[in-house]
Protein backbone atom coordinates (compact mmCIF):
# COMPACT_ATOMS: atom_id res chain seq x y z
CA UNK A 1 0.00 0.00 0.00
CA UNK A 2 1.72 3.26 -1.08
CA UNK A 3 1.59 5.80 1.99
CA UNK A 4 3.84 8.35 2.03
CA UNK A 5 6.58 9.29 4.79
CA UNK A 6 4.52 12.71 5.21
CA UNK A 7 1.14 10.79 6.15
CA UNK A 8 2.60 7.36 7.74
CA UNK A 9 -0.01 4.81 9.58
CA UNK A 10 -0.07 6.13 13.31
CA UNK A 11 0.35 2.93 15.34
CA UNK A 12 -0.23 2.96 19.25
CA UNK A 13 1.21 -0.39 21.13
CA UNK A 14 -0.77 -1.39 24.39
CA UNK A 15 1.16 -4.32 26.46
CA UNK A 16 2.49 -4.90 29.84
CA UNK A 17 5.20 -5.68 29.36
CA UNK A 18 8.74 -3.24 28.85
CA UNK A 19 10.47 -6.14 26.38
CA UNK A 20 7.28 -6.64 24.63
CA UNK A 21 7.25 -2.79 23.84
CA UNK A 22 10.32 -2.30 23.18
CA UNK A 23 10.50 -5.45 20.57
CA UNK A 24 7.24 -4.30 18.47
CA UNK A 25 8.65 -0.70 18.23
CA UNK A 26 12.19 -2.36 16.31
CA UNK A 27 10.14 -4.10 13.78
CA UNK A 28 8.14 -1.55 13.05
CA UNK A 29 11.10 1.10 13.50
CA UNK A 30 12.38 1.07 9.76
CA UNK A 31 9.10 0.86 8.30
CA UNK A 32 8.73 4.49 6.57
CA UNK A 33 4.97 4.40 5.87
CA UNK A 34 4.40 3.41 9.52
CA UNK A 35 4.94 5.72 12.95
CA UNK A 36 4.82 4.30 16.84
CA UNK A 37 2.67 7.56 18.14
CA UNK A 38 2.85 6.04 21.67
CA UNK A 39 3.39 3.00 23.91
CA UNK A 40 1.21 2.00 26.94
CA UNK A 41 1.73 0.04 29.81
CA UNK A 42 -2.02 -0.14 30.71
CA UNK A 43 -5.24 -0.68 29.19
CA UNK A 44 -6.22 2.53 31.38
CA UNK A 45 -3.07 4.37 29.61
CA UNK A 46 -3.76 2.80 26.58
CA UNK A 47 -7.12 4.63 26.55
CA UNK A 48 -5.95 7.66 27.60
CA UNK A 49 -2.97 8.03 24.64
CA UNK A 50 -5.50 6.83 22.15
CA UNK A 51 -7.68 10.13 23.09
CA UNK A 52 -4.34 12.28 22.40
CA UNK A 53 -2.90 10.45 19.31
CA UNK A 54 -5.65 8.89 17.29
CA UNK A 55 -3.65 6.30 16.25
CA UNK A 56 -5.03 4.21 13.44
CA UNK A 57 -4.27 1.06 14.45
CA UNK A 58 -3.74 -0.13 18.19
CA UNK A 59 -1.36 -3.23 18.93
CA UNK A 60 -3.22 -4.82 21.82
CA UNK A 61 -2.02 -7.42 24.75
CA UNK A 62 -5.05 -9.47 25.74
CA UNK A 63 -3.76 -9.93 28.87
CA UNK A 64 -2.95 -7.13 31.28
CA UNK A 65 -3.23 -6.47 35.15
CA UNK A 66 -5.53 -3.59 35.48
CA UNK A 67 -7.65 -4.34 32.51
CA UNK A 68 -7.68 -7.16 29.76
CA UNK A 69 -7.44 -6.24 26.08
CA UNK A 70 -10.72 -7.04 25.36
CA UNK A 71 -12.59 -4.91 27.50
CA UNK A 72 -9.76 -1.95 26.76
CA UNK A 73 -10.61 -2.88 23.05
CA UNK A 74 -14.72 -1.87 24.14
CA UNK A 75 -13.50 1.01 25.86
CA UNK A 76 -11.28 2.48 23.60
CA UNK A 77 -13.55 1.99 20.59
CA UNK A 78 -16.01 3.86 22.17
CA UNK A 79 -13.72 7.23 21.79
CA UNK A 80 -11.85 6.54 18.97
CA UNK A 81 -13.71 4.44 16.67
CA UNK A 82 -12.11 4.47 13.49
CA UNK A 83 -9.00 2.79 15.41
CA UNK A 84 -8.36 -0.86 14.05
CA UNK A 85 -7.74 -3.13 16.80
CA UNK A 86 -5.03 -6.00 15.99
CA UNK A 87 -5.27 -8.27 19.47
CA UNK A 88 -1.98 -9.71 20.32
CA UNK A 89 -1.70 -13.00 22.79
CA UNK A 90 0.67 -15.99 23.53
CA UNK A 91 -2.79 -18.52 24.02
CA UNK A 92 -4.13 -19.41 20.69
CA UNK A 93 -7.39 -20.19 22.68
CA UNK A 94 -10.81 -19.96 20.20
CA UNK A 95 -12.59 -18.36 23.00
CA UNK A 96 -10.50 -15.70 23.28
CA UNK A 97 -10.62 -15.12 19.16
CA UNK A 98 -14.04 -15.15 19.07
CA UNK A 99 -14.63 -12.17 22.01
CA UNK A 100 -11.86 -10.46 20.66
CA UNK A 101 -13.59 -10.42 17.27
CA UNK A 102 -16.86 -9.38 18.98
CA UNK A 103 -15.47 -6.94 20.88
CA UNK A 104 -14.73 -5.40 17.57
CA UNK A 105 -10.51 -6.19 17.30
CA UNK A 106 -10.13 -6.61 13.45
CA UNK A 107 -7.57 -9.21 13.65
CA UNK A 108 -5.76 -11.90 16.04
CA UNK A 109 -1.74 -12.47 16.21
CA UNK A 110 -0.27 -15.08 18.16
CA UNK A 111 2.91 -13.59 20.25
CA UNK A 112 5.62 -12.98 19.04
CA UNK A 113 4.29 -11.85 15.55
CA UNK A 114 6.46 -12.51 12.80
CA UNK A 115 7.81 -9.15 11.26
CA UNK A 116 5.98 -9.80 7.79
CA UNK A 117 2.70 -10.91 9.20
CA UNK A 118 2.73 -7.63 11.74
CA UNK A 119 3.61 -5.27 8.78
CA UNK A 120 1.29 -6.79 6.76
CA UNK A 121 -1.65 -6.81 8.70
CA UNK A 122 -0.86 -3.26 9.89
CA UNK A 123 -0.91 -2.19 6.74
CA UNK A 124 -4.32 -4.05 5.32
CA UNK A 125 -6.33 -2.89 8.56
CA UNK A 126 -4.98 1.05 8.34
CA UNK A 127 -7.21 1.23 5.30
CA UNK A 128 -10.25 0.94 7.06
CA UNK A 129 -8.85 3.10 9.63
CA UNK A 130 -8.45 5.99 6.93
CA UNK A 131 -11.92 5.24 5.55
CA UNK A 132 -13.73 5.31 8.50
CA UNK A 133 -12.03 8.59 9.38
CA UNK A 134 -12.93 10.18 6.44
CA UNK A 135 -16.20 9.45 6.46
CA UNK A 136 -16.28 10.98 10.15
CA UNK A 137 -14.77 14.06 8.87
CA UNK A 138 -16.84 14.33 5.94
CA UNK A 139 -19.27 17.13 6.21
CA UNK A 140 -23.03 16.21 6.09
CA UNK A 141 -24.99 17.80 3.34
CA UNK A 142 -28.34 18.02 3.29
CA UNK A 143 -29.09 17.48 -0.34
CA UNK A 144 -27.34 14.19 -0.18
CA UNK A 145 -30.23 11.56 -1.34
CA UNK A 146 -30.18 8.70 1.11
CA UNK A 147 -27.15 6.60 0.82
CA UNK A 148 -25.92 8.28 -2.13
CA UNK A 149 -23.07 10.67 -3.08
CA UNK A 150 -23.21 14.65 -3.22
CA UNK A 151 -20.46 15.82 -5.61
CA UNK A 152 -17.80 17.10 -3.95
CA UNK A 153 -18.45 15.68 -1.02
CA UNK A 154 -18.06 12.22 -1.03
CA UNK A 155 -19.77 8.93 -0.32
CA UNK A 156 -21.74 8.64 2.97
CA UNK A 157 -22.93 5.43 3.09
CA UNK A 158 -21.25 1.75 4.27
CA UNK A 159 -19.67 0.17 1.38
CA UNK A 160 -20.08 -3.14 2.53
CA UNK A 161 -18.52 -6.08 1.35
CA UNK A 162 -20.36 -9.40 0.17
CA UNK A 163 -19.30 -12.84 1.12
CA UNK A 164 -21.13 -15.45 -0.97
CA UNK A 165 -21.48 -19.18 -0.42
CA UNK A 166 -21.63 -21.68 -2.56
CA UNK A 167 -21.18 -25.23 -3.47
CA UNK A 168 -22.06 -27.16 -6.85
CA UNK A 169 -23.22 -30.48 -4.66
CA UNK A 170 -26.04 -30.11 -2.03
CA UNK A 171 -25.21 -31.88 1.99
CA UNK A 172 -21.06 -30.32 2.20
CA UNK A 173 -22.37 -28.30 4.90
CA UNK A 174 -22.22 -24.96 3.11
CA UNK A 175 -25.17 -23.58 5.58
CA UNK A 176 -23.45 -24.86 9.52
CA UNK A 177 -20.36 -22.76 8.19
CA UNK A 178 -22.19 -19.63 6.61
CA UNK A 179 -24.41 -19.03 9.72
CA UNK A 180 -21.50 -19.61 12.12
CA UNK A 181 -18.91 -16.99 10.03
CA UNK A 182 -21.78 -14.51 9.93
CA UNK A 183 -21.97 -14.97 13.78
CA UNK A 184 -18.66 -14.59 14.02
CA UNK A 185 -18.20 -11.60 11.14
CA UNK A 186 -21.01 -9.66 13.24
CA UNK A 187 -19.69 -6.89 15.94
CA UNK A 188 -21.21 -3.41 16.89
CA UNK A 189 -18.08 -2.03 14.37
CA UNK A 190 -19.03 -4.30 11.91
CA UNK A 191 -22.45 -5.19 11.58
CA UNK A 192 -23.65 -8.17 9.33
CA UNK A 193 -26.26 -9.18 7.33
CA UNK A 194 -26.62 -13.26 6.42
CA UNK A 195 -29.29 -13.99 3.47
CA UNK A 196 -30.70 -16.99 2.50
CA UNK A 197 -31.06 -16.82 -1.07
CA UNK A 198 -31.71 -20.50 -1.76
CA UNK A 199 -35.54 -19.56 -2.06
CA UNK A 200 -37.26 -22.99 -2.04
CA UNK A 201 -35.70 -24.52 0.33
CA UNK A 202 -33.66 -22.16 2.46
CA UNK A 203 -32.56 -23.45 6.09
CA UNK A 204 -30.72 -20.13 7.41
CA UNK A 205 -33.77 -19.75 10.11
CA UNK A 206 -33.59 -23.45 11.14
CA UNK A 207 -30.43 -23.32 11.56
CA UNK A 208 -30.18 -20.35 13.94
CA UNK A 209 -33.77 -21.37 15.35
CA UNK A 210 -35.42 -18.77 14.74
CA UNK A 211 -38.97 -18.42 13.62
CA UNK A 212 -39.91 -17.16 9.82
CA UNK A 213 -42.32 -14.11 10.35
CA UNK A 214 -40.49 -11.90 7.55
CA UNK A 215 -38.28 -12.60 4.49
CA UNK A 216 -37.36 -11.69 1.42
CA UNK A 217 -40.62 -11.66 -0.19
CA UNK A 218 -41.23 -8.95 1.83
CA UNK A 219 -38.25 -6.78 0.07
CA UNK A 220 -39.27 -7.80 -3.23
CA UNK A 221 -42.83 -6.83 -3.75
CA UNK A 222 -41.33 -3.27 -2.77
CA UNK A 223 -37.50 -3.46 -4.48
CA UNK A 224 -37.94 -0.44 -6.06
CA UNK A 225 -39.01 1.82 -3.91
CA UNK A 226 -36.35 0.26 -1.17
CA UNK A 227 -35.46 2.36 1.71
CA UNK A 228 -34.28 1.47 5.20
CA UNK A 229 -37.78 1.18 6.74
CA UNK A 230 -38.96 -1.23 4.77
CA UNK A 231 -35.21 -3.33 5.43
CA UNK A 232 -35.43 -2.95 9.18
CA UNK A 233 -39.45 -4.49 8.94
CA UNK A 234 -37.99 -6.92 6.71
CA UNK A 235 -34.94 -8.01 8.48
CA UNK A 236 -35.34 -10.63 11.72
CA UNK A 237 -32.95 -10.24 14.52
CA UNK A 238 -31.29 -13.01 15.98
CA UNK A 239 -30.23 -13.18 19.77
CA UNK A 240 -26.53 -12.26 18.84
CA UNK A 241 -27.61 -9.46 17.37
CA UNK A 242 -27.23 -10.66 14.05
CA UNK A 243 -29.66 -9.33 11.36
CA UNK A 244 -31.24 -11.90 8.77
CA UNK A 245 -33.19 -11.86 5.86
CA UNK A 246 -34.79 -15.50 5.14
CA UNK A 247 -35.71 -17.50 2.27
CA UNK A 248 -39.64 -17.58 1.89
CA UNK A 249 -41.55 -19.61 4.20
CA UNK A 250 -43.40 -21.48 1.44
CA UNK A 251 -41.48 -22.69 -2.02
CA UNK A 252 -44.18 -21.75 -4.26
CA UNK A 253 -43.27 -17.92 -3.29
CA UNK A 254 -39.72 -18.00 -4.59
CA UNK A 255 -41.80 -17.65 -8.08
CA UNK A 256 -42.65 -14.00 -7.02
CA UNK A 257 -38.54 -13.17 -6.57
CA UNK A 258 -36.72 -12.61 -9.80
CA UNK A 259 -32.60 -12.28 -10.22
CA UNK A 260 -33.12 -9.01 -10.62
CA UNK A 261 -34.90 -8.86 -7.12
CA UNK A 262 -31.87 -10.14 -5.47
CA UNK A 263 -29.63 -7.87 -7.26
CA UNK A 264 -31.33 -4.89 -5.90
CA UNK A 265 -31.49 -5.83 -2.68
CA UNK A 266 -28.40 -7.25 -2.20
CA UNK A 267 -26.77 -3.71 -3.50
CA UNK A 268 -29.00 -1.95 -0.75
CA UNK A 269 -27.62 -4.10 1.86
CA UNK A 270 -24.25 -3.75 1.25
CA UNK A 271 -24.62 0.01 1.35
CA UNK A 272 -26.52 -0.46 5.00
CA UNK A 273 -23.98 -3.65 6.40
CA UNK A 274 -20.35 -3.71 6.68
CA UNK A 275 -20.25 -7.47 6.00
CA UNK A 276 -23.15 -8.98 3.68
CA UNK A 277 -23.19 -12.67 4.03
CA UNK A 278 -25.14 -14.86 1.45
CA UNK A 279 -26.17 -18.12 1.26
CA UNK A 280 -27.11 -19.82 -2.05
CA UNK A 281 -28.80 -23.07 -3.32
CA UNK A 282 -26.49 -25.85 -5.48
CA UNK A 283 -28.46 -24.62 -8.67
CA UNK A 284 -26.45 -22.16 -10.82
CA UNK A 285 -29.51 -20.80 -11.97
CA UNK A 286 -29.88 -16.93 -12.56
CA UNK A 287 -30.53 -16.23 -8.53
CA UNK A 288 -27.08 -17.78 -8.10
CA UNK A 289 -25.27 -15.61 -10.79
CA UNK A 290 -27.03 -12.32 -9.56
CA UNK A 291 -25.35 -13.17 -5.98
CA UNK A 292 -22.17 -14.11 -7.62
CA UNK A 293 -22.65 -10.62 -9.59
CA UNK A 294 -22.79 -9.10 -6.24
CA UNK A 295 -20.09 -11.05 -4.32
CA UNK A 296 -16.96 -9.44 -3.65
CA UNK A 297 -15.56 -13.19 -2.02
CA UNK A 298 -17.25 -16.69 -2.53
CA UNK A 299 -16.50 -19.37 -0.64
CA UNK A 300 -16.99 -22.71 -2.05
CA UNK A 301 -16.88 -25.72 -0.15
CA UNK A 302 -16.36 -29.58 -0.77
CA UNK A 303 -16.13 -32.99 0.94
CA UNK A 304 -13.60 -35.45 1.04
CA UNK A 305 -15.29 -37.74 -1.81
CA UNK A 306 -14.98 -38.28 -5.59
CA UNK A 307 -18.27 -36.72 -6.36
CA UNK A 308 -18.01 -33.26 -4.87
CA UNK A 309 -14.38 -32.74 -6.17
CA UNK A 310 -15.68 -33.74 -9.32
CA UNK A 311 -18.22 -30.48 -8.57
CA UNK A 312 -15.50 -28.85 -7.51
CA UNK A 313 -13.72 -29.10 -10.35
CA UNK A 314 -16.16 -28.11 -12.66
CA UNK A 315 -17.31 -25.23 -10.68
CA UNK A 316 -13.68 -23.52 -11.08
CA UNK A 317 -14.23 -24.18 -14.94
CA UNK A 318 -17.15 -22.44 -15.01
CA UNK A 319 -16.02 -19.74 -12.86
CA UNK A 320 -13.36 -18.94 -15.08
CA UNK A 321 -15.79 -18.68 -18.06
CA UNK A 322 -17.57 -16.10 -15.80
CA UNK A 323 -15.16 -14.11 -14.97
CA UNK A 324 -15.20 -14.46 -11.72
CA UNK A 325 -11.39 -13.50 -10.36
CA UNK A 326 -10.04 -16.65 -8.74
CA UNK A 327 -8.22 -15.08 -6.46
CA UNK A 328 -11.48 -13.77 -5.21
CA UNK A 329 -12.37 -17.42 -4.07
CA UNK A 330 -11.85 -19.30 -1.02
CA UNK A 331 -11.82 -22.88 -0.65
CA UNK A 332 -12.92 -24.64 1.78
CA UNK A 333 -12.58 -28.44 2.49
CA UNK A 334 -15.46 -29.83 5.12
CA UNK A 335 -16.30 -33.13 7.05
CA UNK A 336 -12.61 -33.73 6.96
CA UNK A 337 -11.76 -37.43 8.13
CA UNK A 338 -9.00 -39.59 7.71
CA UNK A 339 -10.68 -42.58 6.99
CA UNK A 340 -11.33 -41.81 3.22
CA UNK A 341 -8.02 -41.34 2.28
CA UNK A 342 -8.19 -38.57 0.45
CA UNK A 343 -6.37 -35.37 2.09
CA UNK A 344 -6.31 -31.56 1.95
CA UNK A 345 -2.88 -31.87 -0.23
CA UNK A 346 -4.54 -34.47 -2.45
CA UNK A 347 -7.39 -32.50 -3.52
CA UNK A 348 -5.22 -29.37 -3.83
CA UNK A 349 -2.92 -30.71 -6.21
CA UNK A 350 -5.95 -32.15 -8.14
CA UNK A 351 -7.89 -29.33 -8.83
CA UNK A 352 -4.53 -27.40 -9.17
CA UNK A 353 -6.03 -24.56 -5.98
CA UNK A 354 -5.17 -23.86 -2.76
CA UNK A 355 -6.77 -25.29 0.34
CA UNK A 356 -8.18 -22.08 2.42
CA UNK A 357 -9.61 -23.80 5.11
CA UNK A 358 -10.30 -27.24 6.32
CA UNK A 359 -12.80 -28.36 8.94
CA UNK A 360 -12.59 -32.09 10.89
CA UNK A 361 -16.02 -34.33 10.57
CA UNK A 362 -17.31 -34.20 13.69
CA UNK A 363 -21.15 -35.27 12.27
CA UNK A 364 -21.85 -35.88 16.22
CA UNK A 365 -21.28 -32.27 17.51
CA UNK A 366 -22.31 -30.72 14.27
CA UNK A 367 -25.55 -32.60 14.47
CA UNK A 368 -26.09 -31.20 17.96
CA UNK A 369 -26.08 -27.96 16.86
CA UNK A 370 -27.95 -27.76 14.10
CA UNK A 371 -30.97 -29.65 15.86
CA UNK A 372 -30.94 -26.98 18.38
CA UNK A 373 -30.70 -23.93 16.39
CA UNK A 374 -27.23 -23.26 18.23
CA UNK A 375 -24.23 -22.37 15.90
CA UNK A 376 -20.84 -23.59 16.84
CA UNK A 377 -19.28 -19.68 17.90
CA UNK A 378 -22.14 -19.39 20.31
CA UNK A 379 -21.11 -22.77 22.36
CA UNK A 380 -17.81 -24.58 22.81
CA UNK A 381 -15.11 -22.99 20.70
CA UNK A 382 -12.41 -24.50 22.48
CA UNK A 383 -12.78 -27.62 20.40
CA UNK A 384 -13.11 -28.86 16.74
CA UNK A 385 -14.54 -27.90 14.66
CA UNK A 386 -15.78 -24.59 16.23
CA UNK A 387 -11.95 -24.12 15.90
CA UNK A 388 -11.32 -24.76 12.95
CA UNK A 389 -13.81 -22.46 11.56
CA UNK A 390 -12.45 -19.21 13.62
CA UNK A 391 -9.05 -20.48 11.84
CA UNK A 392 -10.99 -20.26 8.65
CA UNK A 393 -12.98 -16.77 9.86
CA UNK A 394 -9.48 -15.49 10.25
CA UNK A 395 -8.55 -16.31 6.83
CA UNK A 396 -11.95 -14.43 5.43
CA UNK A 397 -11.14 -11.40 7.44
CA UNK A 398 -7.64 -11.10 6.02
CA UNK A 399 -8.93 -11.55 2.32
CA UNK A 400 -11.43 -9.30 2.93
CA UNK A 401 -8.65 -6.46 3.74
CA UNK A 402 -6.82 -7.31 1.08
CA UNK A 403 -9.71 -6.90 -1.13
CA UNK A 404 -10.64 -3.33 0.56
CA UNK A 405 -6.45 -1.92 0.53
CA UNK A 406 -6.85 -2.81 -3.24
CA UNK A 407 -10.14 -0.82 -3.93
CA UNK A 408 -9.01 1.87 -1.66
CA UNK A 409 -5.31 2.07 -3.84
CA UNK A 410 -7.19 1.77 -7.12
CA UNK A 411 -9.83 4.72 -6.32
CA UNK A 412 -6.88 6.47 -4.89
CA UNK A 413 -5.49 6.33 -8.55
CA UNK A 414 -8.42 6.68 -10.74
CA UNK A 415 -8.49 10.25 -8.32
CA UNK A 416 -5.00 10.90 -8.95
CA UNK A 417 -5.97 10.49 -12.80
CA UNK A 418 -8.87 12.51 -13.17
CA UNK A 419 -6.79 15.66 -10.76
CA UNK A 420 -4.17 15.42 -13.26
CA UNK A 421 -6.28 16.36 -16.31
Amino acid sequence: MAISAEDPIRVLIVDDIAETRENLRKLLQFEADIKVVGAARTGEEGIRLANETSPDVVLMDINMPDMDGITATVALLEDVPFAQIIILSVQSDADYMRRAMQAGARDFIPKPPSGDELISTIRMVSVKARDQRKKMTAPFHPDAPEGGVVPGVGVLDIKGKLLAAYSAKGGVGVTTLVTNIAIGLHSESTPTVLVDTNLQFGDLSVFLNMQVKTSIVDLALYVDEINDELVDEALMRHESGLRVLAAPPRPELADEITSDHVRKILQYLKRRFAYVIVDTSSTMDDTTLAVLDSADLLMTVATPDIPAIKDARLLFDLLTVLDFPLERVIFVLNKMDRRTGITAEAVAENLKCTVDGSIPAEERVVATSINRGEPLLLTDTNRSPAKNILELLGTIRRRLLKIEESEAEYSKSQTGRLTAR
